[in-house]
């Protein structure tokens, strides 16, 4: 084949590669809430079985070192659908957040109360392609004309301005009602959004489509099918939460069927399907320090900027694309995702922070980067204000309230146990400068002394993390 017989091949859509699948790919993107990167089997979860993520995972890429851009969800949220640091959508604490305590050693900012309609969502950037987009599922991104809707997707079941699921007598069951759903007493929420994303899939086999399946599970308050806590009761032996346990399953279940659906209408071979978490798990609820779930030996969980709290379990298939059973072990963000589904659309993504992950997942390598957190506020979890750094091996955590550093090598120290500023000065001043120089570009606000706050402010009551022990580098050391 010459080379003008290739390329009119090309242009017609016969010829096998990338531009056929940039001309024909749909994309389904599932998110689960508060699920922390050890919860599945194939993150080596002993006593919680997901197969189906399992058997993603062995015919796509699962990835080690994937990150939220944010500990807690709705500035992930954001990240996911504009491709930017959550600082620069305004969006950086759960909606509406939690207000600044006039007490306290520092005044936190304000955290914007939805996402700004000027904002270009994945569903707008697609939409123009012809693609058709729902949301289904937990949205937290703004009520009444801020809602998925509002901002590019032509259908929304589920997603308004909460964040937790609806209230009934029965976490997760019916009586109860959302957009798009009506749920009866015996109707589980995670079933009918399930329910929700097979139905489309099955109306739009004529078209391209973006699915972002948002997951309200496994968010509390728990609540899952009785026989399956009852399972994991009988075997639990208080070292994990049954329920937990069954919410994980469900949610395990829910992504087969929407496999299913794909392999069924004969999109799957045409589908990237990508799934992740939008914030480490929790580790217990509230004050009742009721265990949810554990993330060692990551330190901490959701709502602080510690390994626990941000690391997530990332699975991709994209067939013709990704190796099967792939393992990247390249540091991502969920800013990533926006610039990865418009390269797979033969899109160039625009003004983001993330980069494309084809490069990734075709097997090559990316650029070095340096991955950005900013947290300015206090989590109901007990995670402190402050900004953050990954560059290589080394992360570098700025604390507001007191202006402490701790520097830790993950390569070596996952756990964050050991604090190297001490042993490495160098290595934090280098971090640091770059920290400081990225929250100036993203103009990020910063929290200032607070001069009416009470030497005697007890705090949050909750610490949820160990603190490091400040030491020379063992590693170098020895």
């Amino acid at each position: 084949m010459d080379r003008r017989q290739f390329l009119m091949t090309l242009a017609a859509g016969a010829m096998p590669g990338l531009s056929q699948v940039r001309a024909k790919t749909n994309f389904v993107i599932i998110l689960a809430d508060d699920l922390g990167r050890n919860d599945l089997e194939c993150y080596g979860n002993q006593y919680f079985k997901t197969p189906n993520l399992d058997r993603l995972a062995q015919e796509g890429a699962r990835f080690t070192d994937a990150y939220a851009a944010c500990p807690v969800c709705s500035p992930t949220r954001a990240s996911i659908l504009t491709g930017k640091y959550p600082v620069r959508t305004g969006v950086t604490d759960w909606i509406p957040g939690r207000a600044s305590d006039p007490k306290g050693p520092i005044t936190t900012p304000k955290s914007a109360t939805q996402l700004n309609l000027a904002e270009l969502t994945l569903a707008e950037k697609l939409k123009p392609l012809g693609y058709k987009s729902a949301s289904i599922g937990k949205w937290h991104l703004g009520g009444n004309g801020f809602s998925p809707t509002d901002q590019g997707f032509d259908v929304n079941v589920g997603g308004n301005e909460s964040g937790s699921p609806p209230r009934s007598g029965k976490p997760y069951f019916g009586p109860f009602e959302l957009p798009g759903i009506t749920a009866s007493e015996d109707d589980f929420l995670t079933e009918k959004l399930t329910d929700a994303a097979v139905k489309f899939i099955e109306q739009n086999k004529n078209n391209p489509f973006l699915i972002y399946l948002a997951h309200y599970t496994v968010h509390i308050p728990l609540g899952a099918r009785s026989a399956e806590v009852a399972k994991h009761q009988a075997k639990a032996n208080g070292r994990y939460n049954p329920i937990y346990a069954a919410m994980v399953e469900s949610l395990d279940t829910s992504v087969g069927r929407v496999l299913e659906a794909l392999a069924q209408t004969g999109m799957a071979e045409r589908t990237m399907v990508l799934f992740f978490s939008d914030n480490g798990g929790l580790r217990y609820e509230g004050k009742s320090k009721q265990a949810v779930t554990d993330n060692a030996p990551l330190r901490a969980g959701k709502g602080h900027l510690y390994e626990g709290g941000i690391r997530e379990p990332l699975i991709v298939r994209f067939p013709g694309v990704v190796k099967a059973g792939s393992v990247v072990r390249t540091p991502v963000s969920s800013v990533d995702f926006f610039p990865t589904v418009c390269d797979g659309a033969g899109l160039a993504a625009g003004d983001v922070d993330g980069v494309s992950l084809l490069p990734l997942l075709r097997g090559g390598s990316l650029k070095q980067r340096e991955l950005y957190w900013h947290y300015p506020h206090y989590s109901n979890q007990g995670g402190e204000p402050g900004s953050a750094i990954r560059d290589g091996e080394w992360k570098l955590i700025e604390f507001f309230k007191d202006g402490r550093q701790e520097l830790f090598h993950l390569a070596v120290d996952e756990g964050e146990k050991v604090n190297l500023v001490a042993a490495h000065p160098l290595i934090a001043k280098r971090l640091a400068a770059k920290l400081a120089a990225w929250r100036k570009k993203s103009g990020a606000i910063v929290p200032v002394k607070n001069p009416a706050a009470d030497p005697a402010w007890p705090g949050l009551g909750l610490t949820g993390d160990e603190a490091p022990t400040p030491m020379a580098d063992p590693v170098h050391a020895r």
